[in-house]
């Protein structure tokens, strides 16, 4: 069982570790062949759509997964499955529907809009498809998803590589090849569930919807604002700069996304068997707080190797025409620091089983975001974000620190 679990995590570590490293090949072309303002459009419409994206989350593998392993049957979990699906695919919609309403009470340049509804398919088919990647995960079974998705990607790399080689310069070409992705992700997932799972008539079931709905609701709600939280800076600072001013900022924050991907990747990693798996709760709070260091260590460690090889990074992936994004860069990179902290604080409260610790901070994260972006990017452009990411990630460290020192184990104290 040991070794099929490893095994599992092997396989969902692969995936992250390479979607990383073709995303970042993938940004790099799209910035060569866009230029500054083109790149500039294509992030400012990816921007919105991750934020809608959030809202088809509805309810997340936490929910689904623990729900499906307790299932007595294949016909349960399809009833599960069909439920959750139906969720999503209304969430979806919804946030395909609000984007659509934001674009047009804003009205973007032609690009944008063209990018954003392309783009914004990945809404309506990434998360409601995504359920049976939480099938997979109920069986301890990631690998069909993982190659699937390794698949839709390079898919995704050979199509904008081709637009590359060919020198084409249009935003919406690119977008196109982003949605293929996603077409191509929810194809492969249904058609393996519908040969490898359970068949059969299914039914709206209210009761169980609801139940799904509210179990997740912190959840998705912490999902929502996490995500506003890492967008609403360049909503906020697109129309107040230039394009090539918000495409160095958008390119410094591209290649931070990358970065603190890491984060997450050993976090989920280490979490399982060094925090998850402790029976004991002093053993899983000293091990969230080694974790916090050493993860902290290693973000700080890279902060200062991205600043000191900025200027060779930002000519090697984007060209001389970012040259702006160094000094960003610099600057943002040893910020950075603050979310590897903040990734492994995290896992007390998802330890502990506390949504609602995450959901009031980031609820305080975005609330400080938005405050220190409106005050402070009128003033001072990309660099009054750059302040604004800071204060964001400082604020989260400083709750997540703060609940782990509040509930700090007691001498004697009963396994939580």
């Amino acid at each position: 069982m040991r070794r099929r679990v490893a095994g599992n995590l092997l396989w969902m570590l692969a995936e992250r570790g390479l979607q990383v490293s073709v995303g970042i090949a993938v940004v790099a072309m799209l910035a060569r062949a866009l230029g500054p303002e083109g790149f500039a459009h294509f992030q400012y419409a990816q921007s919105i759509v991750l934020i809608a994206a959030s809202v088809a989350l509805v309810c997340g593998a936490e929910v689904v997964v623990p729900r499906l392993v307790a299932a007595p049957s294949p016909a349960a979990q399809h009833q599960l499955l069909w439920q959750a699906f139906l969720l999503r695919l209304v969430g979806g919609v919804t946030g395909y529907a609000l984007m659509c309403a934001y674009l047009g009470i804003t009205a973007p340049v032609t690009d944008i809009w063209h990018a954003a509804l392309w783009l914004g398919i990945a809404i309506l088919l990434r998360e409601p498809f995504g359920v049976v990647t939480a099938w997979m995960q109920a069986h301890t079974n990631n690998r069909p998803g993982t190659l699937f998705s390794l698949a839709a990607l390079a898919i995704k790399a050979a199509l904008v590589g081709a637009l590359f080689a060919q020198h084409i310069s249009d935003v919406t070409g690119y977008a196109v090849a982003f949605a293929v992705e996603a077409i191509v992700l929810a194809a492969l997932l249904a058609s393996y569930y519908l040969r490898r799972g359970a068949a059969g008539p299914v039914r709206w079931q209210p009761m169980m919807a609801r139940e799904l709905l509210g179990a997740g609701a912190l959840f998705w709600i912490s999902f929502i604002m996490m995500m506003g939280a890492r967008r609403v800076d360049q909503l906020i600072l697109q129309p107040a700069v230039s394009a090539a001013e918000f495409g160095a900022y958008a390119a410094c924050m591209q290649i931070l996304d990358n970065f603190t991907m890491v984060a997450t990747i050993l976090a989920a990693g280490i979490a399982p068997s060094y925090v998850y798996a402790r029976q004991r709760f002093d053993d899983a709070h000293a091990s969230v707080g080694r974790i916090a260091l050493g993860l902290g260590g290693l973000g700080l460690a890279g902060g200062i190797a991205i600043a000191a090889c900025a200027p060779w990074i930002v000519t090697l992936l984007y060209g001389h025409a970012f040259s702006a994004t160094v000094g960003l860069l610099r600057m943002a990179a040893m910020v950075s620091t603050l979310v590897f902290a903040d990734v492994s604080l995290t896992l007390l409260a998802v330890h502990l089983r506390r949504p609602r610790w995450v959901a009031a901070k980031w609820a305080l994260v975005l609330a400080t975001i938005l405050i220190c972006d409106l005050i402070l990017i009128p003033h001072f452009g990309s660099w009054g974000a750059i302040g604004g990411y800071a204060f964001g990630n400082g604020v989260a460290v400083l709750v997540g620190a703060a609940l782990w020192w509040r509930y700090r184990p007691i001498h004697g104290m009963a396994s939580a």
